[in-house]
């Protein structure tokens, strides 16, 4: 993929909906400190999903009392998060290639990577929302 698009080249794929970019996010979701020209920028997204990574890993180190929803919910963040910071690691910063719009109003281009954090969050949402049953005899 970056090998064969430059920085902001479009590929349209559906018009008025869908595009292919190539979009480098030095920063964090959204492009936020994108921009910034902190020293220790990269360094600490690294930590920070590295700590996300690691605290992921731990909640699914014993998984029997976990529900299908928070499951595959914190499995997805992991990967999610782990793909991020390997890109990350690699080359200071993670290339966003999905580009969905509506007229003239588009949504931040992302990966794959975002994809999967934002699905596994909204399960783990979902769980949360959703009533629990409770077992018989129990108050």
């Amino acid at each position: 993929m970056e090998t064969n698009l430059s920085t902001y080249d479009t590929v349209r794929v559906i018009p008025g909906l869908f595009n292919i970019v190539r979009s480098e996010n030095r920063g964090m979701a959204f492009g936020i400190m994108n921009d910034s020209s902190l020293e220790w920028r990269t360094t600490l997204l690294i930590v920070a999903a590295a700590a996300a990574v690691i605290f992921m890993a731990v909640m699914l180190w014993k998984p029997l009392r976990m529900d299908r929803n928070s499951y595959w919910g914190l499995t997805l963040i992991l990967g999610g998060a782990a793909g991020n910071v390997f890109d990350r690691i690699a080359s200071g910063k993670v290339t966003d290639f999905l580009d969905f719009y509506i007229a003239d109003h588009h949504w931040h281009s992302f990966n794959l990577a975002d994809s999967a954090i934002v699905v596994g969050s909204s399960l783990l949402l979902l769980d949360m929302i959703r009533p629990k049953k409770q077992a018989a005899n129990v108050p």
